[in-house]
């Protein structure tokens, strides 16, 4: 599964893009899980980087919180299992309902 696409590309906001709002105004643009484990990111904002992207946004891992993230990091997780990182394809949400 791709998880990079030229329609996240469109929607993605710039990082720092979001600084002085609320959760609540905040859409979350993409949503990574690995399919074997716990872990779950929520990607607001982006920039690329060379052949690259930085994203930032919620992390639900052992310690949920707000950070920095590469594209080729969730490319090369790997879960429990062995399975790859997957998009959502259907999820919308803002980041207030994710939190």
């Amino acid at each position: 599964m791709k998880l990079m696409t030229k329609e996240i590309e469109k929607k993605l906001p710039g990082l720092g893009t979001h600084d002085s709002a609320g959760a609540e105004d905040i859409p979350v643009v993409a949503k990574y899980f690995t399919p074997d484990s716990s872990w779950t990111w929520y990607v607001t904002e982006g920039n690329k980087e060379g052949d690259d992207w930085r994203f930032f946004g919620w992390v639900e891992g052992d310690y949920p919180e707000f950070g920095y993230f590469m594209l080729s990091d969730l490319e090369s997780v790997r879960g429990c299992l062995g399975l790859r990182v997957e998009r959502d394809l259907h999820f919308k949400a803002n980041l207030s309902e994710v939190m």
